[in-house]
């Protein structure tokens, strides 16, 4: 193809050829009028076609535009392939950025950039619900002016970032804690990163009551046996007495034993995270066990009432589900005033769930109560607890046994008119 100069010297060229046959034939007018008229031709067809550039390219269609013939069809290929590309590349562009708008959408934290005036810029579904921020309305807003904290705008203004920064009491119903962290990138910006901790921190919590706790139920039973062991040592005591004191020294060792036991046998269960093996289980068996334990622990102090309606057996751990249920029957035993009635159950119910029942005629439990009792230690009355030789630790062992065999812990009480712990295990677990 013909370069654009080599074309503009041939019309150029055509047009003197044409002015100077006509200067010959028809005189100097004339052949003005020929040249003009060969060099208007392709002026006026350029024209043309950048009047149909111009119509498309305020359309946005110039990749869509028919191609003319000649010089232009050149120029008209290469500019639409060029925006065709341009256009190409800017999907691209926009599709990595929807992926990351997405990725951020989709991340557990929440994620705010700041400007270099700490003004918002973009934020996550995440953070506007830490924060109560609602990103169309609150772009392009001071981050200070709206999350009002001291130390979160004491933490922005230091301009030091190396740490983190923890907020308590915050989200919509205040009671999250929050994490955060201003992170430097670009030009002066802030990228703040935003981690819901709550759960660490229920957890650090838990970790240091329990150690609490623990300290607190083996300080006792050790500072009486020490104490019994110097009156020993110290002082010249008959038979009878020694033997008293050694019966009570007994005793407080006993305490311990159960206690350190129930700390094991919790932790075994805590570690294993598997469900329990289907093993068929005879419930009619551990009740007989049971009914004898109670009987014991009771020593005729109160009434018992065991019932077995069904035969069916629980497919699981045979020594987990002995302790479950142990436990649920000491602890209406011990609870219990004299002469007090417990009642235990074995049944099926409609739906083909079997159902260990335990029922007292106790003091009875507060509402505000129930939803805390399987929490290790939890005790109503911890000087209650204490006298009946609890470890406070046996909820929290059942809740976990229940959780193996996918069966459910029912709990309901109201003061003065006793209580009823049910387990409630599914079809499943069920073997006729």
């Amino acid at each position: 193809m013909l370069s654009a100069i080599t074309r503009f010297v041939f019309i150029v060229c055509l047009a003197f050829i044409a002015a100077y046959i006509t200067l010959a034939n028809w005189g100097v007018n004339f052949a003005i009028t020929a040249g003009m008229t060969v060099l208007a031709i392709p002026l006026a067809y350029s024209y043309v076609n950048l009047a149909r550039l111009r119509k498309y390219a305020i359309a946005n269609a110039v990749e869509n535009m028919p191609l003319p013939s000649g010089f232009w069809e050149e120029v008209f290929f290469r500019l639409q392939r060029l925006v065709r590309n341009l256009k190409l590349e800017i999907q691209s562009i926009e599709k990595q950025h929807n992926r990351f708008i997405e990725a951020f959408q989709a991340s557990p934290n929440g994620i705010v950039m700041l400007d270099d005036q700490d003004q918002i810029e973009w934020c996550n579904a995440i953070a506007e619900r830490f924060f109560g921020l609602e990103f169309k309305r609150d772009v392009l807003q001071r981050i200070n002016f709206l999350i009002r904290r001291p130390e979160f705008i004491q933490y922005l203004n230091k301009r030091i970032f190396e740490g983190p920064l923890l907020l308590e009491r915050m989200g919509p119903e205040g009671n999250l804690s929050l994490m955060v962290q201003a992170f430097p990138y670009g030009d002066k910006r802030h990228l703040l990163l935003v981690q819901d901790v709550t759960d660490l921190q229920k957890a650090d919590a838990m970790r240091r009551d329990f150690v609490a706790n623990v300290s607190h139920e083996m300080r006792t039973p050790i500072t009486v046996l020490m104490g019994f062991l110097e009156t020993i040592q110290s002082l010249d005591l008959d038979k009878a007495q020694q033997t008293q004191y050694i019966e009570l020294m007994m005793s407080q060792a006993q305490r311990m034993k159960s206690l350190v036991e129930d700390l094991l046998t919790l932790a075994n269960l805590e570690a294993n995270t598997l469900p329990a093996p289907m093993q068929a289980v005879q419930v009619p068996t551990i009740m007989a066990l049971l009914k004898n334990d109670a009987q014991a622990l009771s020593q005729g102090k109160h009434a018992f009432n065991f019932e077995v309606l069904t035969s069916a057996s629980i497919l699981g751990e045979e020594r987990e589900l002995l302790s479950a249920f142990s436990n649920l029957v000491s602890n209406a035993v011990r609870y219990t005033p004299d002469v007090g009635m417990v009642s235990v159950k074995w049944s099926l119910n409609a739906d083909g769930q079997g159902e260990f029942s335990v029922t007292d005629t106790g003091p009875g439990i507060a509402s505000e109560h129930l939803s805390r009792l399987t929490e290790r230690f939890y005790r109503v009355d911890r000087s209650r607890s204490r006298d009946t030789g609890g470890t406070g630790l046996g909820l929290a062992i059942v809740k976990h046994i229940a959780n193996r065999h996918h069966a459910q812990l029912q709990i309901e009480s109201s003061p003065g008119k006793g209580s009823t712990f049910r387990l409630r295990f599914p079809k499943e677990r069920i073997s006729l």
